[in-house]
């Protein structure tokens, strides 16, 4: 993903930039790619990957961070909020996790519509970013 090569299962705008800093950083953060850290979102219809999503693992204090991006050509397809609710379902399965959050930027009403339609709940918020999270009380109420 941080070279020039490219896959014939990747969306032709994939990876983004954001896929690519993350890949960058697995080095300093190996824990990231562990059963718990990021994965590849993948169409169903084409099989090509259109994105990426990821907990920044280990936890802290029980909350655990999620991060996600969907290509600029596949967005609005619903992608990232099925991502984020599956992979924030998982996340609450570890024993110690007990919050999955994200911090948005107010001004990506995008980003913060994913979170909505993901079932997260908006908190706190300090100048442009808001804290949106979902909890393991949240997941058994539904």
């Amino acid at each position: 993903m941080l070279g020039d090569t490219r896959s014939a299962h990747w969306a032709d705008d994939f990876p983004a930039e954001g896929d690519r800093v993350i890949a960058g950083l697995f080095g300093q953060h190996p824990a990231w790619l562990g059963a718990c850290g990021h994965r590849l979102i993948i169409e169903r219809g084409s099989g090509q990957v259109v994105g990426s999503i990821g907990l920044f693992w280990p936890p802290n204090e029980g909350a655990l961070e999620i991060g996600y991006g969907i290509v600029a050509s596949r967005r609005g397809r619903g992608y990232a909020p099925e991502a984020a609710r599956r992979l924030a379902a998982f996340a609450l399965t570890a024993p110690d996790v007990h919050t999955v959050f994200a911090n948005v930027e107010l001004s990506n009403p995008s980003s913060v519509r994913v979170l909505e339609k993901a079932g997260f709940s908006r908190g706190d918020a300090e100048e442009n970013l808001a804290r949106f999270e979902i909890t393991s009380a949240d997941r058994r109420q539904r």
